[in-house]
Formats: C-alpha cells, sequence, structure tokens
C-alpha cells in the first residue's frame, strides 16, 4: 500500500511536471509583449482558467481547508475575504485597468501618476508583495514532496524551484498562462473526486456541499468537539475576536484587488470585452474550489478525531500515512500520561497529546479516508500545479516590475529587447532564491504567509489603483506618500508582531495595533494610506489636464468596434 502510494505519486507528479516543462518549451517566447502580457492573444475561457489558477494558490488548495478544520467558523474568514476580493477586483478595478492597457501594475500607476517616483515605489511595493507570496508557495511545494518523495522539505522546495523557474524563464506569460491552464484541471479534479468520495462515505451525498449543507455532520462534530473539550466547532469568535475577524476578512479583501500578478493577467486579453469574459470565467472556476473547502475542513476534523482520540498510540502508529507524517514533523503524537493511548483535545492544552500543522489537512484526508493510492497520488499533484502556478505568476509579477518599470521606463530607456528579457529572466532567477529561502525558512503557516502578502497588497497597491480611477484629482505626490505610508506601517508592523519567526526573539515585540493583529493590520495600513493620500494631493498642485481626461477617458464603458488602447 505505501509502495502503491509513493510510485502512482512520483508517476503522477512526473507526468504533470513533464506536460509543464514541454509547454515552457512550445510557448517560449523571443520579444517582450509575449513575455510580459502574452502578446494579448489569450482567449478568454483560457484565461478565465488561468487566473483561477494563478489566483488560488497553495493556500487555497492546501491550507485554507487545514485553516477552516482547526479554525472553525472563524476560519471562514478566507473564504470570505479571498472570494469578495475578487468579485471587487473583477468589477470594480479590472475592466478600467484593461482598458488603460499596459504591462504590470507600476506601468498603470507610474503613467496614471504621472511620474517614475511613483512608479519606482509602486514597482518596490509589488516585489514586496510577490516576494512574501511565492514563500509561502514554495513552503507548500516543500510540504507536498517531503511527505509523498520522502525527501527534506528544503530538498522539496530546491526541486519546486528549479521546475518553476524553467518554465517562467522559457516561456514568459504565454507559457505561464498555458501551463496554468493545465495546472487548473489538475488542481480542481484533484479536490473534487477526494472531496466526493468523503462526502459519500460520511454523509451519503456524493456532492460535498450537499453533504456539508443538508447531512448534521457539522453538528456532530460540533458535539464531538464539545465532549472532548474543545470550543464549540461552529460558534463564532471562538479564536479570534470580533474586531479581528473583521480586520482580517476586510485586509484579505482589499489585498485580493491590489495583487499585482493576478490584475496583470487581464493584459493578457485582446480587449476590455474579453477582460469581461474573463472574470466571469474565473469566477466560476473558482467557485468550484471554494465551496468545497468548507466541506473538506469539517470532514477531515472529524475523521481526524476519530482516528486519533481514545486510540493506542502503537496502533495508531502502525498506520502508513501517521508515521509518514511523523517523519515530516508536520504530524507529532506525544504519550504525555504514558497510558498508551491518545488523548486529541484543545491545541496548546497540556492534556492534548496529537498535534497537526493544517498545512497538511488536505494532503491527509484522502489517507485518513482509505481512499485508493490513485486518488492519493492525485491531490499531491493538485497541490503542486496549485503553488506552482501561482509561484510563476508571482515570479514573472517581480520580474517585470525590476525588468519593465525600473530597469526600462526608469534607468534605460533606450535598452532593446533583447536586454530586457535578459534583464527579466535574470530577475526570474534571482526571485526564486529569495522565495526559496523563506519557503525553507517562513514565518508562518502557507494560509498565515500568503495572508501578510494580501495585507501588504492592501495597504500599498489597492488604494493607488482605487483612487487612479475614481479620483481626478489624486495627483504624483498624494499617491507616491501613500504607497510609501502604508506599506512602510504594515511590513513594520507585521515584522515586529512575527519577531519570534524573523529575528528570533523570545516574545513579540508588539503584541497586536489597538487590538488588531499581524493577519489584519493591512486594513490600518490600508486607512493611513487613503488618509496621507487624500490630504497630500489637496494640499499639492493638482494633476494636468490631460492626466484628468484620460481619467474620465477610461472610465467610459462603452468599447469601440476597433478595439483597446
Amino acid at each position: 500500500m505505501n509502495l502503491d502510494v509513493e510510485v502512482i505519486t512520483l508517476t503522477l507528479v512526473l507526468i504533470t511536471f513533464a506536460i509543464y516543462i514541454y509547454i515552457g518549451w512550445w510557448a517560449k517566447v523571443k520579444d517582450t509583449s509575449s513575455f510580459f502580457v502574452a502578446g494579448n492573444e489569450i482567449p478568454a475561457v483560457a484565461n478565465g482558467a488561468a487566473i483561477a489558477a494563478d489566483w488560488m494558490s497553495a493556500a487555497s488548495f492546501i491550507s485554507m481547508a487545514g485553516l477552516i478544520s482547526f479554525l472553525g467558523y472563524d476560519g471562514t474568514i478566507y473564504l470570505m475575504g479571498w472570494t469578495g476580493g475578487y468579485v471587487l477586483l473583477a468589477l470594480l478595478l479590472a475592466p478600467y485597468l484593461r482598458k488603460f492597457g499596459r504591462y504590470t501594475v507600476p506601468d498603470f500607476i507610474g503613467d496614471r501618476y504621472y511620474s517614475n517616483k511613483t512608479r519606482a515605489v509602486a514597482a518596490i511595493a509589488t516585489i514586496f508583495i510577490s516576494l512574501t507570496y511565492v514563500a509561502g508557495q514554495m513552503r507548500g511545494v516543500g510540504i507536498v514532496f517531503s511527505r509523498y518523495l520522502q525527501v527534506d522539505i528544503t530538498i522539496g522546495v530546491i526541486i519546486g524551484m528549479a521546475i518553476v523557474a524553467f518554465f517562467a524563464v522559457l516561456g514568459g506569460m504565454k507559457g505561464i498562462t498555458w501551463t496554468q491552464v493545465i495546472q487548473y484541471f489538475v488542481l480542481i479534479i484533484a479536490i473534487i473526486i477526494p472531496a466526493a468520495a468523503i462526502s459519500l462515505q460520511l454523509t451519503g451525498i456524493p456532492v460535498p456541499q450537499l453533504g456539508l449543507t443538508f447531512s448534521d455532520i457539522a453538528e456532530r462534530l460540533s458535539t464531538l468537539q464539545v465532549e472532548l473539550g474543545m470550543d464549540e466547532y461552529l460558534a463564532p469568535f471562538q479564536n479570534m475576536s470580533g474586531l479581528n475577524v473583521f480586520a482580517v476578512t476586510l485586509a484579505l479583501m482589499l489585498g485580493t484587488a491590489g495583487l499585482p500578478h493576478v490584475i496583470v493577467r487581464f493584459y493578457t486579453v485582446k480587449d476590455v470585452r474579453s477582460a469581461r469574459w474573463s472574470a466571469g470565467w474565473a469566477l466560476i472556476f473558482i467557485a468550484l474550489l471554494y465551496t468545497v473547502a468548507p466541506a473538506i475542513g469539517v470532514f477531515a476534523k472529524y475523521n481526524l478525531i476519530n482516528t486519533f482520540n481514545d486510540a493506542p498510540i502503537t496502533e495508531v502508529r502502525d498506520i502508513s500515512w501517521v508515521s509518514k507524517w511523523e517523519e515530516t514533523g508536520l504530524l507529532g503524537l506525544n504519550d504525555k500520561n504514558g497510558d498508551g493511548m491518545l488523548n486529541f483535545t484543545e491545541e496548546g492544552s497540556p492534556a492534548n497529546e496529537v498535534t497537526i500543522d493544517p498545512d497538511i489537512i488536505v494532503l491527509s484526508t484522502p489517507e485518513v479516508a482509505e481512499l485508493s493510492p490513485f486518488i492519493i497520488a492525485l491531490v499531491a499533484a493538485g497541490g503542486l500545479a496549485a503553488a506552482l502556478s501561482t509561484a510563476s505568476g508571482l515570479l514573472l509579477a517581480m520580474s517585470s516590475a525590476v525588468s519593465h518599470d525600473l530597469y526600462y521606463r526608469i534607468f534605460r530607456p533606450e535598452a532593446s529587447e533583447k536586454q530586457r528579457l535578459k534583464i527579466g529572466r535574470i530577475m526570474i532567477f534571482l526571485a526564486v532564491i529569495v522565495a526559496g529561502y523563506f519557503g525553507i525558512n517562513p514565518p508562518g503557516f502557507v494560509g498565515e504567509v500568503v495572508a501578510f502578502a494580501f495585507g501588504l497588497g492592501a495597504a500599498s497597491l489597492f488604494p493607488a489603483i482605487l483612487l487612479g480611477i475614481f479620483d481626478k484629482r489624486m495627483n504624483r505626490e498624494g499617491a507616491t506618500w501613500g504607497i510609501a505610508i502604508g506599506l512602510s506601517f504594515t511590513l513594520t508592523m507585521i515584522l515586529l508582531m512575527r519577531s519570534v519567526q524573523v529575528f528570533g526573539t523570545e516574545t513579540q515585540i508588539v503584541d497586536s495595533f489597538l487590538g488588531i493583529d499581524a493577519l489584519g493590520i493591512g486594513v490600518v495600513g490600508a486607512i493611513l494610506n487613503f488618509v496621507a493620500s487624500f490630504v497630500i494631493s489637496r494640499m499639492t498642485q493638482a494633476p494636468p489636464k490631460e492626466i484628468s481626461d484620460m481619467v474620465e477617458e477610461i472610465r467610459v464603458p462603452k468599447v469601440s468596434e476597433t478595439g483597446e488602447k
């Protein structure tokens, strides 16, 4: 059984990796338009699938169900924040950004605010956001490899770095887009098949969403947790205060709407109409996974409690997947009272003898439910597809920020296409190395690390994009200082609140800011950005008339028959 799982997993992973690498070679590009925006020639349906894969990262596939599983009602902040943010981006910003027609988000901000200083600040913000985000993806890749290929997490991260660097460097946005289309279908099949099997097993209903809604499984889990001394699963605010639930949800929502690697995907289609269709298709594709995640979270927690609680530790350790996950260090069994039996109760309680990293929930669920080795392998391939698809998009966003916005638009406008492509590819290599380091030494769970990236996006780029479209009076001074203040404040607070993981301090330097913790601090940064932008813009000279006219023009909904700018 063990050998079968590992052999099938390795086979599936090799097949999918071979496809990704082939697409990277097939789609290799020689011009900057294809490298940065795929030549504006991606069909809307394919772009919708690519957006979904780009947006549904390792945090969505691997970590979100785990967070819902352990945080209960409070864990749905990730579901609400990320989904709400996508709707905000698709309806409020994406069509206007596509109509403006540029290569990157800093490109839009630099031209809208008629300033290379503002462009540079936006490019730096893009690098910070993408670097934080991609570190979470690399961590996810390392976790999958560590379990199914039985290698150290560090080795797993390095393997993932090599694969993603290959198809991102060679094919640029064109190669990444078509790879992400394939990766979307791999990851969605990988999540739906085991979820349906487990739903049928626990509720008698094969559709997981219906199984969760029309059965009593959630109530049974809630009752079981109370009997074991845990918090009630369905009760709100058990793990987070109401203020933090609101702040984190809003930070995730605003951060999603400001993610540079997702926004740039709307530049890869030919016109605004295609951008709108892309957004619609992506919403359908995303909904398939996001409506399944809560069901998996409940099913997984119910199965895990029944597997571990009051079971002989020797018998539990004889279960193959238990011993494998123990070897990775992400599952811990400790018979503290020496009675030979496991006690599964509240995490952090002295009586608890089972510790589980939330990042292994989705990956271990098929094994806990004793599904077939093929389904277990499929989930591993899906986890890798989710992590690699987002990582490649983020690497290109960072590469574009440096090679296009800083190198070409600011320092060397006379640079040839060949020189710009060379810088872009070098930047992908450098970004992979830095991302790999943080993937090996993460400041939190995959979902937490990704949430920090969303906080940085909410505090820096989102206000500048929103005001750039809807406030004609906003000028370069307001936008530049707004981005700088929002980004600096949020980054500093995250580092101080996570000083134990980042700097190795014994305790947090700062516990919270007015009761808001690191995951939600981006909201405060966004407020500071909006206030600073508004006040400074009204104290300084108004934008030139041609800029005000341009802002007015991109807000006109009519699409010309001759295409877009």
